[in-house]
Parts: structure tokens; C-alpha cells; sequence
């Protein structure tokens, strides 16, 4: 479950590949840096959780041997994470995104087709989250200069330390 918002920096995929190779922990330090930038919109995100939803979410549900419930919302919260992913096919380097599963049901069900689920979460625009988006983009402002910042330095760091 992630919600994206693109700002392109040539080469920051790169750059971040390129970190552990110029000195271990400047990748992680990149992340940390990342996290803190975000955080007011994983703030926002991890606010924005119900404390119940519906009474079935609260029982024991597991689809092919893996358990996605029963839902929580102090799990909820927690599963909000940044992930910094610089895998060549990975669409996007820097993403917020859920990762308790109950929660990422909950986030997305009644997308791709409406159904009686998802019209019980309530409601849902097409190709949207109900949580995790929305708060991410009503914080976009205050977070994207900052992480365009911290991408134009790290690739300006890498290109820097290959010379």
C-alpha cells in the first residue's frame, strides 16, 4: 500500500544504490533523514485511523494460509513506514506506504471494483486509499521541497565522492 506524489531527481536511484558502496551507514542515515522529513505526514496518517472499524475485522480471517486479521488500530499506526526502495524496478525511490495487512485490506478495499466490503468502510475514490493517501497529500507541501532538497544533496554527495 503506498501512496506516491513523484518530484524526478535525475539520478537519485542511483545515488542512493551508490551510498553503502562510498561509506557503510550513509544510506541509512539517508533513510533517517528521509523519515524525519516525512514525518508529518506519517503524523497525520498514523492520527487518521479509526479506533474500530467493522465487528468481523475484529475476528481471526486468513486468506491462503496467511493471516490478514483481526484489525487493530494501534497496528494500524505502527504500519505506517517510509521505505526507501532503489530497485532498478521499483517505480518510485521514496515511499510511504502501510504495512499491516488487515490495515492495507482496509485501505483499499472497493478499488478496483465496488463491493459490499468496501461499501461498508465507506467511501472510496477510484485509484485512491481511504487513510494513507489523502493524509500524505494534504501534507505534500510541507514535505516536498524538503525531500527534493535532500535528493538534489545526496546526488550532488555521490557524484562528489565518485570524482
Amino acid at each position: 500500500m503506498t501512496a506516491t506524489a513523484r518530484t524526478d531527481v535525475a539520478g537519485l536511484r542511483d545515488a542512493v544504490r551508490a551510498l553503502n558502496k562510498i561509506e557503510p551507514g550513509l544510506r541509512k542515515e539517508f533513510t533517517r533523514e528521509a523519515a524525519d522529513i516525512a514525518k508529518p505526514a506519517i503524523t497525520e496518517a498514523q492520527n487518521s485511523y479509526p479506533d474500530e472499524l467493522l465487528s468481523g475485522m475484529q475476528r481471526s480471517w486468513t486468506s491462503r494460509g496467511r493471516k490478514l486479521f483481526p484489525w487493530s488500530a494501534a497496528k494500524a499506526r505502527r504500519g505506517v513506514k517510509l521505505k526507501v526502495d532503489a530497485r532498478r524496478e521499483a517505480l518510485s525511490v521514496i515511499n510511504i506506504q502501510q504495512t499491516d495487512p488487515a490495515t492495507a485490506v482496509f485501505e483499499t478495499a472497493g478499488r478496483a471494483n465496488p463491493n459490499q466490503l468496501g461499501e461498508s468502510l465507506g467511501p472510496l475514490q477510484p485509484n485512491h486509499t481511504r487513510i494513507l493517501g489523502p493524509a500524505v497529500f494534504r501534507k505534500r507541501r510541507a514535505i516536498e521541497d524538503e525531500m527534493r532538497r535532500l535528493a538534489l544533496r545526496t546526488v550532488q554527495n555521490v557524484a562528489k565522492e565518485m570524482r
